[in-house]
């Protein structure tokens, strides 16, 4: 199906806009030549809503139009927790670690470890990152966005997949954070608009012209997908074959709250480049916690844009009146109905012109992440690894050179591993359980080094090194262990290995190079107490309501 012209124009807008202006704001003024300052931290002068956008924009991806949508056909508003818990991780990390990592001054998350720690921690965890960014994050989000196009406009996957990697690679490589972080301010304005449309335009199929009567009848017609907190056999899913799989596995009741949700959003949003590499190019400590703050109040609106669609999905299919909604959502090779082509199946049947703006947010949503992926990937690569081991003497045009490079290398092997993700049913939930392998690790590492003085450098060492290995373990010996209870174990056992280690090797003393903190560290002006106060209120009334 192709997109009818006014739709064409306006997505060709969107891409024009785009390209436009990251070639607008990486261009070099005259006599001066673009050092790793300005192209990995955006020369740090991003006010708090430049922060805010990209920070959403980054994280905002394929990964949750069609990931999280598909898991809001399969799940439920259950899924929401992500985001809602998202908001509330926020918080913590700009009050609690980004005072930390902006007086360190640091460009990477390895480079803190480095400063805390030695090198054998920084180079370890920058090749953890380096594998995740790339065969994980990048790949999934090239899959999902191929999935879109090869569903809306009958593009070939392959096609679809060097396509997006193309049109990310033309904006960013060259300008580095400063085109994506600019451009991701556009690129959130229509990620919104377009995605609140697409839910609008959902909930009135349902609800008779009506969205309010849509939200309505979700309601009424699956209600247990409007429980947040799932308890064992409440929701079988499909596992993607042909059978099902209890939904508790993806969400274990009470630890998306008091649990192992805490480690993926703090290893996600407090100690992960890509998301990091924003704050730390913000202006100072208030403008990057006032950015934190407007990301956190967008986590909130993010359900109503990318589950309620899915929800909405799976009323039509069930009241089986759209055949050919029902067809758009089955999987060509296995001819099962597949959750995550319920986003893309929605954008078919939008009206002319609103389906442009529609496939422009979720284009804005790819294309953004992708870009912030690349950059942190050649960021540690170019900082950590390079710049350590292979050219120590380098230049500041050496390094973003080798910077670009390897961006490019990173969208080229993601693009050729893509396709293997086809067999999955919730792409979202693969991204979460195998990110979730280094999450532990890395959560233990950052939170001891930065709270707890007597953490050695041979400590953090076993607790990177041993996150994979002890998560794997757990995987085939407790094959029923939801796998974010999984992280909770792999983390309490990292923990007291870390902590033995630790008291046993430095007998008691604190690390020469631990850090220094005090109460005046994590003072915070009063907008951001007042902002902080609304969303753990916000957050409070829904779990209260949708528990």
């Amino acid at each position: 199906m192709l997109l009818e012209p006014l739709d064409l124009l306006v997505f060709l807008g969107y891409a024009f806009l785009i390209m436009g202006m990251g070639f607008f704001v990486s261009r070099e003024k005259e006599g001066h030549v673009k050092d790793s300052n300005d192209y990995f931290l955006a020369s740090k002068a991003l006010p708090w809503w430049a922060v805010g956008a990209s920070l959403i924009a980054s994280n905002i991806s394929a990964e949750q139009f069609i990931g999280m949508s598909g898991s809001g056909f399969a799940l439920g508003l259950a899924i929401a927790t992500y985001e809602w818990m998202a908001a509330a991780t926020l918080l913590v990390v700009a009050i609690f670690f980004l005072p930390v990592y902006l007086k360190k001054g640091i460009y990477t998350m390895p480079g803190f470890l480095f400063d805390r720690y030695d090198g054998r921690v920084r180079t370890t965890m920058a090749i953890f990152w380096l594998l995740l960014y790339v065969f994980v994050n990048l790949t999934s989000v090239l899959y999902l966005g191929a999935l879109s196009l090869n569903t809306i406009l009958d593009i070939p996957m392959t096609y679809s997949i060097f396509g997006l990697a193309l049109f990310a690679m033309l904006y960013s490589i060259y300008g580095g954070l400063k085109a994506v972080a600019w451009t991701d301010v556009v690129q959130v304005v229509f990620l919104i608009a377009g995605g609140l449309a697409t839910t609008y335009i959902a909930l009135g199929m349902v609800g008779d012209g009506n969205a309010w009567q849509g939200l309505l009848t979700l309601k009424n017609e699956v209600p247990g997908h409007f429980s947040m907190i799932l308890s064992k056999g409440e929701m079988m899913v499909a596992d993607g074959k042909g059978g099902m799989r209890d939904a508790y596995l993806d969400l274990p009741g009470l630890s998306v709250l008091i649990g192992g949700m805490w480690i993926t959003n703090l290893s996600y949003w407090g100690f992960n480049q890509y998301i990091t590499q924003r704050a730390l190019a913000a202006k100072n400590l208030d403008e990057a916690q006032k950015g934190m703050i407007f990301a956190g109040f967008l986590k909130l609106l993010m359900p109503l844009i990318v589950v309620i669609p899915g929800i909405a999905a799976l009323v039509i299919v069930n009241n089986g009146t759209d055949l050919g909604f029902i067809e758009s959502m089955k999987d060509p090779v296995t001819g099962l109905i597949k959750s995550d082509r319920a986003y893309p199946s929605l954008l078919q049947i939008l009206p002319t012109g609103l389906k442009g703006l529609a496939f422009a947010a979720l284009t804005a949503a790819i294309v953004s992440s992708l870009a912030s992926m690349a950059n942190s990937t050649s960021t540690i690569f170019t900082m950590d690894i390079y710049a350590k081991y292979f050219g120590k003497d380098s230049s500041e045009t050496t390094k973003v050179r080798v910077g670009r490079i390897t961006a490019v290398v990173a969208f080229v092997i993601a693009a050729v591993v893509a396709p293997a993700l086809g067999q999955l049913d919730q792409a979202f939930q693969f991204i979460q359980e195998y990110t979730g392998f280094i999450s532990p690790g890395v959560f233990a590492i950052f939170f001891f080094g930065v709270f707890w003085k007597k953490t050695t450098s041979n400590a953090a060492l076993v607790g990177a090194s041993l996150s994979i290995p002890l998560s794997v373990v757990l995987k085939v010996v407790f094959p029923a262990l939801p796998f974010i209870d999984r992280m909770g174990w792999v983390f309490v056992v990292l923990a007291v290995l870390m902590i033995a280690i630790s008291l046993v090797e430095g007998k008691g003393k604190d690390h020469p190079k631990s850090i220094e903190i005090s109460a005046e560290l994590f003072r915070t002006s009063t907008g951001f107490k007042i902002g902080a106060i609304l969303i753990v209120g916000i957050i409070a009334a829904l779990y209260t309501i949708f528990w």
